[in-house]
């Protein structure tokens, strides 16, 4: 039987996704949470020295992304084709940017700046942002809720994780995106998915 053991911070954050695609797939997995205050002692057992790592069958793998593809394919969740995984992947691709915008406003320590950066992203950068997932949505999604095909599959959870950071920050940021709203009220209707949700740790980001 597979082993699987995740390794990052008590967080959302970089893990987030992969805890999501084990929910969905009802796999049963070891959710080690580091904190701040120990992640010197296990930063040296990482092999690039961060986080998050899975560990597979006693070996590890690095970089969130593709942790999250790599369980992605085991677990069904990348597509049913290697065409469907193109189009999950360019999603995520593109939810990747959305996240890369948005990140260094949420770490931004100054609040006067990080309110100007906020408005600065909100009038000027997320309207093109969610205007492209809502047209890969809708090209790849086969006319229902999902992102590519007829069920849930990566890129509906890339999309689930990225949007709750986002409505974090401005809880009106989907309000003219009906299809992105809809996509993300599919998710949290998955059985798994709800119980997750239910009783995953709160945190800050």
């Amino acid at each position: 039987m597979a082993s699987y053991k995740l390794y990052y911070f008590n967080v959302r954050g970089r893990a987030e996704v992969s805890r999501l695609l084990f929910a969905a797939a009802g796999q049963r997995f070891e959710d080690i949470r580091i904190e701040q205050s120990t992640w010197p002692a296990y930063k040296s057992q990482m092999p690039l020295g961060q986080m998050p790592v899975l560990e597979f069958n006693g070996t590890q793998l690095v970089q969130s992304i593709t942790i999250a593809r790599f369980l992605a394919r085991q677990f069904r969740l990348g597509g049913k084709d290697g065409f469907e995984l193109a189009k999950v992947e360019a999603v995520v691709d593109t939810v990747s940017d959305l996240v890369s915008a948005i990140t260094p406003i949420r770490r931004e320590q100054d609040e006067r700046k990080k309110h100007d950066m906020l408005q600065k992203f909100l009038s000027e950068q997320l309207s093109k942002h969610l205007q492209d997932l809502e047209i890969l949505g809708r090209l790849y999604g086969q006319g229902g809720p999902y992102f590519v095909g007829n069920s849930l599959t990566l890129a509906d959870l890339a999309f689930y994780d990225a949007g709750q950071s986002l409505l974090e920050m401005d809880r009106t940021a989907l309000n003219n995106h009906p299809w992105l709203k809809q996509n993300r009220s599919e998710v949290e209707r998955h059985p798994r998915i709800a119980e997750y949700l239910r009783n995953r740790p709160i945190t800050a980001f």
